[in-house]
């Protein structure tokens, strides 16, 4: 197929493993349209995208290095892309900056702090827990009651935000998630959330400062304003705040209904059969909290089979579409299958833009599912799979919500 026989991504991501399957019949790299019309190229095949993740010809600075960044201005649908690629922090830059910026925040992820953090992921899951025993019914939306708000407090006491600031964060990342509506009302309403929520929260922390990340931003800001900008600040926080707990709520959501709809693994699990590592990998690799994440750039021409991916071109990540890949994972890709082990998923990215707070997201996984289980045995879902809703985007990958029955 040509570049001009695109075919439009469905925004509300309402079916993304039969949107992929499609895709991969077309070829090993597809040309696509984001919502507003916005082309781009989509990957089908797990070694194509990882090749493109690690080569360097591949940038996420749209600035230097996507051709139609100068006429962003003149599309009034494109305006949803600017909370992803209309940012300066280490998710659209390249090279040089994207490693001073990484290497800012890095130190806040790593494994002493991660591990330093348990005790807190471990009582929070306890609390949550205690509060879903006694909230007087049996039926409970388990995202709404476990997966969003661990993951969510973790992440705002890491970065000390305040508690009037909590409900504020959390409708601003969903927004920015949510690729169902490309109009420029809703894109305005994101730009406006964004230079509201942020600049609230850093004005906090700066009337007062704490023991953690926004601060230790800041007075690296202050101290030394060439390693970080005050337009850096602000969107490096938008990155590691919205990336630290919207993927985690996905992850735990997404284990919880993969388990309770494959009964025998479940029941494996609880025997000791298979490990819970490795049902949050099969997770990570069937159903990925990000399922394809806009955008990078190919810095010079690159050929991919008979295709070439032109400099200027702009490519998404396509994890969904990896993780499914049957030429990787066999005939049976589709299938969820704790026992496989798919540690080599790429979920959490590969190379230099690896997810820093992957060992973060894991540790509240390992938390909040064996004490789920463990809680509720009889735990099992209050309505038919097929009522489930995606939530409306074509990056998410995750469920409205989780109705469950706690107890069988």
């Amino acid at each position: 197929m040509t570049v001009t026989d695109r075919v439009a991504l469905d925004p509300f991501g309402a079916d993304i493993a039969a949107e992929t399957a499609r895709l991969r019949a077309l070829g090993p790299i597809v040309p696509v349209e984001l919502p507003g019309s916005i082309p781009a190229w989509a990957p089908t095949r797990y070694d194509i995208l990882k090749d493109l993740i690690l080569d360097p010809r591949v940038s996420k600075d749209p600035r230097r290095h996507w051709k139609l960044w100068p006429e962003i201005g003149e599309h009034p649908s494109w305006g949803w892309i600017l909370g992803w690629v209309g940012v300066v922090n280490m998710l659209s830059t390249y090279g040089a900056d994207h490693a001073r910026l990484r290497k800012l925040v890095a130190p806040s992820f790593t494994h002493r702090r991660t591990e330093a953090m348990r005790p807190r992921v471990e009582a929070i899951t306890a609390h949550l827990l205690d509060a879903m025993a006694a909230s007087g019914t049996d039926v409970v939306d388990v995202k709404a009651a476990l997966a969003h708000p661990l993951p969510m407090r973790i992440i705002c006491e890491l970065f000390g935000v305040p508690d009037e600031l909590v409900d504020d964060t959390a409708r601003l990342i969903a927004a920015i998630m949510d690729t169902s509506d490309p109009s420029p009302e809703h894109a305005a309403s994101v730009q406006r959330q964004i230079g509201t929520v942020l600049p609230a929260l850093i004005a906090h922390r700066t009337r007062h400062p704490g023991d953690d990340l926004t601060t230790e931003l800041i007075r690296v800001r202050d101290e030394d304003g060439d390693r970080l900008s005050d337009e850096e600040l602000l969107y490096t926080l938008l990155l590691v705040i919205g990336a630290g707990f919207e993927t985690t709520v996905n992850l735990i959501g997404n284990a919880v209904v993969a388990l309770l709809t494959h009964p025998e693994q479940l029941a494996a699990v609880r025997a000791g059969t298979i490990g819970w590592d490795a049902v949050v990998d099969e997770t990570l690799r069937v159903h990925p909290s990000i399922a394809a994440l806009p955008l990078r750039f190919a810095v010079s021409d690159i050929a991919v089979g008979d295709v070439t991916v032109a400099a200027g071109d702009a490519i998404i990540t396509t994890y969904a579409a990896a993780g499914l890949d049957p030429a990787h994972y066999g005939p049976a890709a589709d299938d969820f299958d704790a026992a496989r082990g798919a540690d080599d998923h790429l979920a959490f990215g590969i190379g230099v833009h690896r997810c820093i707070g992957a060992p973060l997201a894991r540790v509240e996984a390992l938390t909040a599912l064996p004490a789920l289980f463990d809680r509720f045995p009889g735990l099992r879902l209050a309505v038919d799979e097929r009522q489930l809703r995606q939530v409306p985007s074509f990056i998410a990958s995750g469920w409205q919500e989780i109705p469950v029955r706690l107890r069988g």
